[in-house]
Formats: C-alpha cells, sequence, structure tokens
C-alpha cells in the first residue's frame, strides 16, 4: 500500500482536496438523480451513479498518467497543439449534434466509441499553454504590439472564434483567464489596453448591428439576451423558472440543510445535477455546506498559486497559473449563477457535476499541474542529494586529513633526529 501510495506524487493537499471533493460529489448527484430518473424518465439512479462512478474513475486515472509525463514536454506541444484542436472545433461548429431536439453544436460525438464530449474544454487547455509558452519564450525579448498580436491573436481567434457562437461564457471565461495570464506574465500594459478598448469596439459593433438586422445574428443570440435580461430583474412577465428554484432551494436549506437526498427543488430544478447543483447542495446541507464547498475551492486556488510560485521555471509558473485559475474561476461562476451573481450559464461545478468531459478536462489540467509540482519535488530532493553528497565528501576529507596529521605525528616520534630535539 506504501508503495503504491508513493506513487502519486506531486502536491499532496491538490490531491486530498481534488479526492474530497469527487467523493462528496457521489452525495448530490445521487441525490439530483433523482429527477432525471422520476421527472425527465431518463434511466435509472443506480445506473446514473455508476455512470458517474465511471466518470470520476477514469479522471483519476487522468490525473495520474498525466502528472508522471514531466510537464517540460509540453514545451515542445504548446507551440502547435491549438492548430489540430481548432480543427477539430471548426469541424463541431459546422456539425454539432442535437441533444434532445435542441441545438448542441458544442457537443461532437467519437465515431465507434458512441461518446460525446465538448472539443471547447481541449481548447481551454491549449490555448492556455500556448499563452504560457508564448510569455516564457519571449520573456526576455523585446517585441512591437504588431508582432505580440499577430502571435497571440491568431491561436486566440481560432480557438475562440468557433466556440462563441455556441458557448459564450466558456469563451468569456477563456479570454478573461488569457488576459490575467497575460498581466501576470508582464505583457506590456499599453498593448492590453488597446486590446481591450478594440474587444469592446468590436463587440458594441456586433450588438448594434444584430439589433438592426436579427437575421445576421447567431442562433444563441436570442438567448444571451434573454440571460441577461432576466438577470436582476424583478419584472414578474420574464421568465425566471430556474433562478427562482435555485433560490427557492438556497432558502429552504437555512443552516444545516433538510439533509442529504431530501431535496424538493430537484424535482423542479432544471440540471439540478450538473449546471444548478450547488443550489441541491446548499439546500440539502445548508449554508454550511455551501460554504465549506467554498473553502475548498478557495484552498485549491492558494495551492495552485504557491505551485505556481515554486515552479522551476517561467513556463511551469505561468501554466500552472492559467490553468489552476480557470477552474477556479469556473467553479466560482457556478456557485455565483446560484445566487444570482452571474447571469445564467452552462458552467459546471468542477469535479462536482455530472458528466464526463468536464471532469475529464478538469482532471488533464489538474494532472498538469501536480506534474509542475512533481518537478519542483524532484529538483528539492536533487538539491539535498547534492548537499548530502557534498556534506559527505567534505567529511571524508576532514578524516583523510586527520589521518594524515596522526601519521606525521607518530613518523615524529620514531625518527631519532626528532626524539634529541623534543628532550
Amino acid at each position: 500500500m506504501r508503495k503504491l501510495l508513493s506513487q502519486f506524487q506531486g502536491d499532496k493537499a491538490i490531491w486530498a482536496y481534488v479526492i474530497l471533493l469527487a467523493l462528496f460529489s457521489f452525495m448530490p448527484v445521487f441525490s439530483a438523480s433523482t429527477n432525471l430518473v422520476h421527472v425527465v424518465g431518463t434511466g435509472s439512479i443506480i445506473g446514473l451513479l455508476f455512470k458517474h462512478f465511471g466518470h470520476i474513475f477514469v479522471g483519476i486515472v487522468i490525473i495520474f498518467f498525466v502528472h508522471r509525463i514531466p510537464f517540460d514536454r509540453l514545451k515542445y506541444l504548446a507551440p502547435v497543439a491549438w492548430i489540430p484542436v481548432s480543427a477539430l472545433l471548426l469541424i463541431t461548429a459546422a456539425q454539432g449534434m442535437m441533444i434532445g431536439g435542441a441545438n448542441a453544436s458544442r457537443w461532437l460525438k467519437i465515431p465507434l466509441l458512441n461518446i460525446s464530449f465538448q472539443p471547447s474544454s481541449l481548447g481551454w487547455i491549449a490555448l492556455i499553454a500556448y499563452i504560457a509558452w508564448f510569455l516564457w519564450r519571449f520573456a526576455d525579448e523585446k517585441y512591437t504590439f504588431g508582432w505580440s498580436l499577430l502571435w497571440l491573436g491568431v491561436p486566440t481567434a481560432f480557438i475562440i472564434g468557433p466556440v462563441l457562437p455556441s458557448n459564450l461564457s466558456t469563451a468569456a471565461i477563456i479570454l478573461f483567464t488569457i488576459g490575467l495570464l497575460l498581466f501576470v506574465g508582464k505583457y506590456p500594459t499599453k498593448y492590453m489596453t488597446k486590446i481591450i478598448t478594440g474587444c469592446a469596439i468590436m463587440v458594441a459593433l456586433a450588438i448594434g448591428m444584430f439589433k438592426a438586422f436579427p437575421d445576421m445574428a447567431p442562433s444563441r443570440y436570442k438567448t444571451w439576451e434573454a440571460r441577461f435580461s432576466r438577470f436582476g430583474s424583478q419584472d414578474k412577465d420574464e421568465d425566471r423558472y430556474q433562478i427562482e428554484n435555485a433560490k427557492i432551494a438556497i432558502a429552504q436549506g437555512q443552516m444545516f440543510g433538510v439533509g442529504p437526498g431530501k431535496s424538493v427543488q430537484k424535482n423542479f430544478l432544471p440540471q439540478s445535477s450538473s449546471d444548478f447543483i450547488y443550489a441541491i447542495i446548499v439546500e440539502e446541507f445548508g449554508f454550511l455546506g455551501g460554504i465549506s464547498i467554498l473553502i475548498v475551492y478557495i484552498l485549491l486556488l492558494f495551492r495552485f498559486l504557491v505551485v505556481s510560485n515554486k515552479a522551476p521555471n517561467l513556463f511551469g509558473k505561468y501554466l500552472a497559473f492559467g490553468l489552476g485559475f480557470s477552474i477556479i474561476f469556473q467553479a466560482f461562476i457556478n456557485m455565483g449563477v446560484a445566487v444570482e451573481i452571474f447571469p445564467t450559464t452552462g458552467q459546471p461545478l468542477p469535479l462536482v457535476s455530472s458528466g464526463g468531459t468536464s471532469i475529464w478536462m478538469t482532471c488533464v489540467s489538474l494532472g498538469i499541474i501536480l506534474s509542475i509540482s512533481r518537478k519542483e519535488e524532484q529538483v528539492k530532493e536533487q538539491l539535498a542529494n547534492q548537499e548530502k553528497k557534498q556534506e559527505e565528501f567534505k567529511r571524508i576529507l576532514e578524516e583523510q586529513q586527520t589521518e594524515k596529521d596522526l601519521k606525521n605525528e607518530n613518523d615524529s616520534d620514531d625518527n631519532p633526529i626528532y626524539a634529541v630535539l623534543n628532550k
């Protein structure tokens, strides 16, 4: 058992928080699955629970194998990984698929395996890795705005472009993470100001064009507009079914909750096992349960920052920061939607919500972060071994010098001339 546990290397606190969240997820997912079974009529409770167990198990396996790969190898993959991923995103946007009769062009089905996944999550990781590589590769070089805009803008456009029409919230999180990563990476502030100003102008022009020519708007533009209009609205005519049921669930939870599995709102709240699972957690485990989950994510963020700060090089530092922050930001978005701090989005609660793609891509990011912390431990171990060898070598030299001094004294006592002089 000790030998098996020794294979799980890297930051032990991150491992502990990940396992804690994974184990906790079974309770709300099991409870919320009754909504899918009895209300929607999908599968069975035990079947859905075993499905979630399979997703979690595969996710832990992904973390294990990814964290054993030296993260430095990503230096060679990061500059080009966005190219095949962007091609995959373009295929997804062009073909997509239908889920329950609704347009779900963010999904793509893998042939033969009959598994659907969201390539946007893969593009998320690929783009953050590319930005981390750019900041590391050109850290000591001076570059013009146009040159840097070409290097940064082309990969970003090819990843964000196909994602934006079908998944606005994911595109927004990726862009915000990239902006923060560029700020941390000391990308010139004047360049960032120009980029932000340009993006704001483009968004304003796009909204104005969609208002003037509704036929030119993306298929989900009306959905985005409706979500923003419902956000914080007190108009009784607005359809606020989701957020109102989420608020009812949170209000019923009070301090200690109604108890595991005893949620009532799970039968009325759509996506109770994924997008609105935090509301079910608060209803069943109360304010204490909800704040406990929040604290775990904050502790995870702290560990990600520690790993980033102690990374052996700039590439690892920026990569750990970007991937770690995106995970925590996604969690904050999910929890914020439940309490109406943010408009309704489709972001899951990392490692807790049901769903294969979100769990597995989160686990890929966690594996990379643990690989960075594992490298840090290896560097510390090498330095400790070097110090130990130096101390051993110093001890051997001192012993040899002592033996040499003793031998010289003995030789002096045996020499008759020295004996007479000593007398």
